[in-house]
């Protein structure tokens, strides 16, 4: 009876891949394509064609490494980032420091929301004020799952980026990309100039993105509660290879987008081709109107799943920093709010994404730098704890992006 009560918590294999499939990872995932990624990508693509391929592949490889990380805090802990943090700052710093991370995470939800209201317009003609109308209905209904159970909402994402990624493969056979120039871009490091390095931080900024660090770790919290701690070891199984395919997918639409943008609008001539909308004007006489409708379907997507995970991301900061919790719509409410404005102004959407990704850039270190400590601890982490050769590898891409935000600052 005894041995019957301490297996019963256990997940039988089979049951356990299927309640993690699509799962966490797959959900973090959609914040490293979201509309900035699209911005930042075609921009670099455009401006300097295969160069900053390796990049995109290095930022891919931190994220990864960032998310198991995140995963394995939530699994081993049973807390998320957001509430250690809460539990583990000093009094004085807590609210500041929750602070910042709204703000990151307001940043992140601008770019979302604005791309998916362009990508409503790119493919239906509507108005950017209608297709945000159009973005604030479906994100809200979609969030609504939420409130009954987390995996049919993951898998809803899921979705979303396997269908971001079925179209990247056919951008990536429309547009022929030059095999030895990618190979040479995704392999060998190099810059051209101050704008290269602005577009650097930016790609980095949308690839590692601080919001999802602290949701992923949230999501894998509540895998442990919901399939019990005795198959903590399977659930970690399982993380690792929904992060590999997760990031593997997000990896590989980041680059074909970089690498698209590169093969059709670099040298091409025409003015102003690294904007979005101009983008997307360009596909159809360059690669005809289908390559142009799937460019728009992928950014509409990429920009409603990525803003449902961003209002996610943000309860949690709110609730994991402060123990306060408010309804998802209120919440929707308010971070929706700063889109309609720049969409009112009338401003350069393009220009709005690239700079909310660039300062995000800023926000990982002060994400990354407390995951690493906490998932270093031996005694906090019950056997997950980090060997020296991962605590070398994340303090790394610490050391790499403090770098890059200081040049920044300083030119």
């Amino acid at each position: 009876m005894s041995s019957q009560t301490a297996a019963s918590p256990a997940v039988p294999p089979r049951g356990l891949r299927r309640a993690l499939f699509m799962g966490p990872a797959f959900v973090a995932a959609i914040g490293y394509i979201d509309p900035g990624n699209y911005a930042t990508n075609i921009q670099a693509g455009a401006d300097f064609g295969y160069l900053m391929l390796w990049v995109v592949v290095w930022a891919n490889l931190m994220a990864a490494t960032i998310q198991l990380l995140s995963a394995k805090l939530g699994l081993a802990t049973g807390e998320s980032l957001a509430s250690m943090l809460g539990k583990r700052l000093p009094r004085w710093a807590v609210y500041p420091y929750w602070i910042q991370a709204e703000i990151i995470a307001m940043a992140t939800d601008l770019a979302e929301f604005v791309g998916a209201a362009l990508g409503f317009k790119l493919l239906f003609g509507m108005t950017l004020m209608q297709g945000a109308v159009a973005t604030a209905v479906i994100s809200w209904v979609v969030l609504m799952m939420e409130s009954r159970h987390m995996k049919p909402l993951q898998a809803t994402i899921g979705t979303m980026l396997l269908a971001v990624a079925s179209i990247y493969v056919l951008e990536l056979f429309f547009s022929h990309p030059a095999p030895v120039s990618l190979f040479k871009g995704a392999l060998l490091p190099g810059f051209e100039g101050r704008d290269s390095v602005y577009l650097a931080a930016g790609i980095l900024g949308a690839t590692v993105m601080p919001h999802v660090i602290y949701l992923h770790s949230a999501l894998s919290r509540g895998d442990v509660q919901a399939y019990g701690r005795l198959s903590r070891k399977h659930i970690y199984r399982a993380s690792r290879w929904d992060v590999a395919i997760a990031m593997t997918i997000a990896g590989f639409v980041n680059f074909a987008m970089l690498a698209m943008a590169a093969a059709v609008f670099h040298g091409s001539g025409v003015p102003g081709v690294g904007d979005i909308e101009v983008a997307h004007k360009t596909l159809e006489p360059l690669l005809g109107q289908f390559a142009s409708q799937v460019f728009g379907a992928s950014l509409l997507i990429a920009g409603l799943a990525s803003t449902i995970v961003g209002t996610l991301a943000g309860q949690e900061i709110m609730s994991g920093f402060v123990k306060f919790r408010i309804p998802l719509s209120i919440r929707r409410a308010i971070t929706m709010a700063p889109s309609f404005v720049v969409i009112a102004l009338g401003l350069n959407v393009t220009h709005v994404l690239v700079m909310s990704q660039v300062v995000l850039s800023f926000g990982i270190a002060l994400a990354l730098i407390p995951l690493l400590l906490f998932t270093s601890d031996r005694k906090l982490m019950r056997g997950y704890a980090n060997p020296t050769w991962v605590n070398v590898i994340g303090w790394s891409i610490v050391a790499v992006v403090v770098m890059l935000n200081g040049y920044l600052l300083l030119s």
